[in-house]
């Protein structure tokens, strides 16, 4: 199984759109996961028009968002993988461990927030953290990212994606 990973979008702004190898990749997972701060619900309708779309929401979305996502969630994939999803993962200083407690029955997290890019694995119990980065809006990050996983074997393996 195939999953195009994303978070903190921030659309519409500006010009700004999703770039086409981001699209490209969204087009061609089985899953689309989005760790919140769309802003507006039409995003979501983008994302839902190229695939199926599996998200929580962000603490800039907008009321329908905040509405009709949850704030944190699992994803059970095949092969008993699970993945909890939640927009902020709180502070860097121990937020393996933290995330671990806080979803124990979890293979891996999927967050976003800080728009910095992160992948972190416990080697005692192979929990992974995962931040996609943004496609969209970069910040402190050096470029546009965005998330690639690939399920097989009851295991999550995930892949950074440079897009510029």
């Amino acid at each position: 199984m195939l999953l195009a990973i994303l978070s903190d979008t921030h659309m519409p702004k500006g010009d700004r759109a999703l770039p086409a190898a981001c699209v490209e990749r969204c087009r061609a997972a089985d899953l689309i996961l989005h760790a919140g701060d769309f802003m507006r619900e039409e995003i979501l309708f983008e994302l839902q028009s190229y695939g199926e779309v599996v998200a929580v929401h962000g603490n800039v979305d907008e009321a329908g968002l905040r509405r009709d996502l949850p704030a944190e969630r699992i994803v059970e994939l095949p092969g008993g993988v699970r993945i909890a999803m939640t927009h902020d993962a709180g502070p860097g200083q121990g937020r393996l461990e933290r995330m671990q407690r806080r979803f124990p029955t979890a293979h891996a997290l999927v967050f976003g927030h800080s728009h910095m890019p992160l992948h972190a694995t416990d080697p005692a119990t192979g929990f992974q953290l995962f931040n996609p980065g943004s496609p969209t809006e970069r910040r402190r990050a050096p470029r546009h990212t965005m998330g690639i996983g690939r399920v097989a074997d009851g295991a999550v393996a995930f892949e950074l994606i440079t897009l510029d």
